[in-house]
């Protein structure tokens, strides 16, 4: 579980950063990244749709992806927010698979680029 601080559990602000985050995608995951100048903990909020599965393969996949980011806290930098969306393949990855997925679109998205605003 991850601690009431680094959760990001707003409609409102899982939205806002789904369209104004940085977005990095693979083939079962699709990162948004806000890197904010603030001192807070990172938050991080999951989006599962019924594209993935019935409940208990949404509920399960959402487990896994939370566990995963749970171990990243760390890596994460102060202040930033994260919306990790789950895609259909995502249902049928194992664990280690999520895991690298999450890696890559977490390399890619947490490079700040030039002339985006964050």
């Amino acid at each position: 579980m991850l601690p009431a601080t680094h959760r990001l559990t707003r409609g409102g602000d899982l939205r806002r950063v789904s369209r104004t985050g940085q977005r990095a995608g693979s083939g079962s995951l699709v990162v948004h990244v806000v890197l904010a100048d603030a001192q807070g903990p990172a938050r991080i909020g999951f989006v599962v749709s019924r594209a993935v599965g019935n409940s208990v393969v949404r509920h399960r996949v959402q487990r896994r992806l939370r566990h995963l980011c749970r171990e990243r806290l760390g890596d994460l930098p102060p202040g930033c927010e994260l919306v990790v969306r789950a895609l259909a393949p995502s249902a049928f990855a194992s664990y280690a698979e999520l895991g690298a997925d999450l890696d890559r679109c977490l390399q890619r998205g947490l490079v700040r680029r030039p002339g985006t605003v964050s």
